[in-house]
């Protein structure tokens, strides 16, 4: 299996302000790709005609909530999966207001691309801001920024380039490497899946097309090796009573039988006896496949440990600083305790420090708060019970993230990207 091979799935993700048009995208990504059933369609045709539309609302067929469709929002993360010969792909289709901040970050945390429509009569919105400083808050490689609407202002190559203009500057700021702009109309299909003949001066690919090709192999860290191992496997029966295997995904790297490996936190070495991937041996695995290992030696290894290269470790550190979007609607203070989730390791932890909360539209930094709230985003010093075996979030998404957990609940109540 190659690299290639391997991520052929894409995950995106959709944000925008409200009625910019996402449910109506997706809808329409699903129908002229042809992912969609027949009855689903009778069923959209025939709501659309009860609403008195002289067209097929596509927005129907995302909407899966009959709440959600009476109050005309979308309120929480949908994930939506479509296939096309070149590509299968997971749509995380999350909501546009404020309030749910929360939601486009889970949504968005293992996304390889963001989509963000603009609705090319507003332009530049607050939430436009918002969602491209969470984009690149979470390293998402690759954005397309859609100019939606475009049949409401007459396909406008003007309209068109000042939001382009407007949206550089802007991004220009964060940390956002590849961005790549579309004018599409959703209702019409303009751009979407087929070519528009209402926009001859656009050259570029459709979006379709633009998410069947997009590069995503170099988007996974194949350099730092790090196996977090997820189950140790000991079988129970006369033909495998010597067996004992570690099962896990592998977070960055390539494994190669043979290789020489150490055991975090023991810090014991070995080398890899064989790698299983669905029962077949292979000679090599990389992020972001699901194996199981065999090591020469015996060594006392469980959930929560990780096994990466003796010359390239990462940080075994108790003291960790981040970037938390907090999710529960109690506050967090300092001094709290929580339970922390990284990778496979789980243990307790306490936040020691708020430094400082981000406004997320200015992306000015408020200082000298003494509490987060739900939606917010704020960097936080915490103390863990035990070592985590960390990277920063900027170098490997997987060893660089964390979620915090209640401990009385075990609810989630934050996610966070490790500085």
């Amino acid at each position: 299996m190659s690299i290639q091979e391997n991520n052929q799935l894409l995950r995106f993700t959709t944000a925008g302000s409200v009625d910019d048009g996402k449910s109506t995208l997706i809808g329409r990504l699903l129908y002229d790709s042809k992912s969609i059933f027949e009855d689903q369609i009778e069923a959209v045709k025939t709501s659309s005609e009860k609403k008195g539309f002289d067209y097929v609302d596509l927005s129907l067929l995302t909407d899966g909530l009959k709440s959600e469709r009476e109050q005309g929002i979308t309120i929480d993360v949908a994930y939506r999966y479509f296939a096309t010969p070149k590509r299968k792909f997971i749509i995380a289709d999350t909501p546009g207001h404020t309030q749910y901040t929360r939601n486009m970050v889970t949504g968005a945390s293992t996304a390889n691309l963001a989509i963000i429509l603009i609705d090319a009569r507003k332009g530049l919105l607050e939430q436009t801001y918002r969602h491209s400083f969470i984009a690149s808050l979470l390293k998402i490689p690759h954005v397309v920024v859609c100019i939606n609407k475009m049949d409401l202002v007459e396909y406008s190559e003007e309209v068109y380039n000042k939001i382009v203009a407007d949206y550089e500057a802007f991004s220009s700021k964060l940390d956002i490497k590849d961005v790549q702009f579309v004018p599409i109309s959703a209702l019409k299909g303009d751009n979407v899946v087929e070519r528009s003949k209402n926009m001859q001066w656009y050259e570029a690919s459709t979006l379709l097309y633009h998410l069947e090709h997009v590069h995503i192999a170099s988007d996974y860290n194949h350099v730092d090796c790090r196996f977090p191992v997820q189950m140790v496997i000991r079988p129970h029966t006369l033909e495998h009573q010597d067996f004992r295997g570690y099962a896990g995904r592998i977070e960055g790297g390539i494994f190669k039988s043979g290789d020489e490996v150490e055991v975090l936190p023991s810090g014991f070495t070995t080398k890899i006896k064989s790698i299983e991937l669905n029962g077949e041996k292979i000679e090599e695995a990389f992020s972001p496949m699901s194996v199981t290992m065999t090591l020469e030696d015996e060594i006392d290894i469980s959930r929560g440990d990780m096994i990466v290269r003796p010359n390239n470790k990462p940080d075994a550190t108790q003291d960790l600083e981040a970037m938390v979007c907090w999710m529960n609607q109690r506050p967090l203070q300092s001094r709290t305790k929580l339970l922390i989730k990284h990778t496979t390791k789980e243990c307790q932890a306490m936040v020691k420090d708020i430094q400082y909360k981000v406004d997320v539209n200015t992306l000015h930094r408020i200082e000298n708060e003494s509490e987060i709230q739900m939606n917010d985003i704020a960097r936080i010093s915490i103390r863990s019970a035990q070592p985590v075996f960390k990277d920063a979030y900027k170098r490997n998404r997987q060893t660089g993230s964390i979620i915090l957990i209640d401990p009385n609940t075990y609810e989630t109540v934050g996610a966070g990207m490790i500085i």
